[in-house]
């Protein structure tokens, strides 16, 4: 066993390869033609940022077993080209914890007491003390966007301060927030009121923008911004009219929609402090992740277990080539669900029917419940944790198989129950490779699991697929594929369409002003 190290990593790292025996070359700075003309000389291979895991390069591995990140995000790494050639994906979500959360309460204090700028005054011959007069942290409230190990930390530390702690995390439980003493509220009743607002989501298509004009609009005049998570996630031009409209008094931000950032207006004002993606910069948490990615890859090569995998539900090779197709099929109905519920989830009921039964289904239910998990909580979810997570958050998951099947060779069925209700989801596969959803609540569909996905319920009323289709026309967004589904005549009814290209919030927000729209989502598959 032969192990390729491509970034630099922490020395600790290095010395637990050397304690265990493995042997490891340390080559780093290579381009990606010369990654590609030695990758097929390595069973495993350990990168950090720096290094970009491409199909191809992927493509051109001969004997490669596993690709360690030393790191959370994997954005740097094509995992669906290493899943067809059956290569482990890892990364390592822990290390960085501390060092983030710090790093965060860091930020908010100097924002909060005007300290680089207090700190530029000074050194410019100036004494400005009223310039800088500021408040006092104690009583005041703080809004966490995502309670996942990061934010819980950043909670405990400002706790410490004396503040108050509400947050939003549609995946943790009311008990468990009452364990950390911090309220549990829904999102737009969080702006209205916390005095500081920081965020702990990863970037994806749920996140991405969450923060916006709407948002900035329910907040209370000079509320105060921290992003030390992922870029993108805070509209940026919504943020610079925010300040600019009085309704921001400013903002920390360690991460920007493009890095570097430049031509950035938020750089140029007084009440915008910023630095360079520092988060994770300590020399603990890069001894941690090059420490835990070092033992993660070498168990695995010493068949010892598998822990962080992103792409590996079960362990047997020819077990995962049956379940395989039955596994994406389930990770789908995860991911779907949890962007058409609303509220904290409190039980997932999965029903298996039909010849699915005839094999374990472990497995599936991994890969469903981390399809539900990992849309808010990002690269922190993979299939050894997500069920950890579900049962952290006092998630109820109940499996059951029924015999009997009506329509059906095979049928996986999914009830998630929040606090705010019920939303059933049902999927199956008519061969090996055909999935479909076939069942929305009420309505029967025949919908592919795929891109991006527009569905509206409305009241049935002649000419409002049309208007939709319009709508859809006049912006540029093709359609693939409709479905169409009723109670009856004038009831409600049920409108899935498939697209090719992206449907923005504006797009959306016509389509729900439509007559007779109840409601209109756009899912990403």
């Amino acid at each position: 066993m032969r192990i390729l190290i491509s970034d630099p990593l922490s020395a600790e790292g290095l010395k637990i390869l050397e304690e265990r025996n493995i042997a490891f070359d340390v080559k780093t700075k290579l381009s990606p033609e010369e990654l590609k003309q030695i990758i097929a000389d390595y069973d495993a291979l350990i990168i950090r940022s720096g290094t970009k895991a491409t199909a191809e390069i992927i493509n051109a591995s001969k004997k490669l077993k596993v690709i360690g990140r030393a790191g959370v995000g994997v954005d740097n790494v094509d995992i669906e080209a290493a899943t067809k050639k059956g290569i482990l994906v890892m990364n390592t979500p822990g290390g960085n914890t501390i060092s983030t959360a710090e790093h965060t309460v860091s930020m908010l204090l100097a924002l909060n007491r005007n300290i680089p700028q207090a700190n530029l005054s000074i050194k410019n011959g100036r004494w400005d003390r009223k310039k800088f007069m500021s408040r006092e942290l104690y009583g005041k409230r703080l809004g966490i966007i995502g309670l996942g190990r990061i934010g819980i930390e950043v909670a405990r530390i400002a706790q410490a301060f004396g503040m108050k702690v509400s947050a939003y995390d549609p995946f943790l439980s009311e008990k468990k927030a009452e364990k950390f003493e911090i309220e549990l509220v829904e999102l737009k009743n969080l702006f209205e009121r916390i005095d500081f607002l920081t965020v702990h989501t990863p970037l994806t298509s749920e996140t991405e923008h969450m923060i916006s004009r709407p948002e900035f609009a329910l907040m209370k005049k000079g509320i105060k911004i921290i992003n030390c998570a992922r870029g993108g996630i805070i509209d940026e031009k919504a943020l610079l009219e925010a300040i600019e409209n009085g309704t921001v008094a400013g903002a920390a931000l360690d991460v920007f929609e493009n890095e570097p950032p430049t031509e950035n207006r938020l750089l140029e004002l007084d009440c915008v402090i910023a630095t360079p993606h520092l988060g994770a910069a300590t020399e603990e948490a890069q001894v941690n992740v090059a420490v835990e990615v070092a033992e993660q890859v070498a168990d695995l090569l010493e068949g010892k277990g598998i822990r962080n995998a992103l792409n590996y539900p079960c362990v047997e090779n020819e077990a995962c080539r049956i379940l395989e197709p039955y596994i994406r099929l389930a990770e789908k109905l995860g991911s779907f669900q949890s962007q058409i519920i609303s509220g904290h989830i409190k039980q997932v009921s999965i029903i298996y029917s039909g010849e699915v039964i005839n094999h374990e289904v472990k497995p599936i239910t991994i890969a469903l419940i981390k399809g539900l998990l990992e849309n808010i909580l990002g690269e922190s979810v993979n299939y050894v944790n997500a069920p950890f997570i579900a049962r952290e958050r006092n998630i109820i998951i109940k499996e059951t198989k029924v015999l009997e099947i009506e329509q059906f060779s095979n049928l996986i069925s999914v009830e998630v129950q929040t606090n705010k209700g019920k939303s059933l989801v049902c999927g199956t596969l008519f061969t090996k490779n055909k999935q479909r959803i076939i069942r929305i609540n009420e309505f029967y569909i025949d919908t592919i699991p795929q891109g991006n996905i527009l569905i509206t319920r409305s009241l049935d009323s002649p000419g409002l697929v049309g208007r939709i289709g319009t709508i859809l026309g006049e912006n540029n967004i093709n359609i693939a594929a409709m479905n169409f589904s009723r109670k009856g005549p004038g009831e409600e009814s049920m409108v899935v369409l498939n697209v090719d290209d992206e449907i923005s919030e504006e797009v959306l927000e016509q389509i729900r002003q439509c007559k007779n729209v109840l409601d209109a989502k756009v899912i990403k598959l």
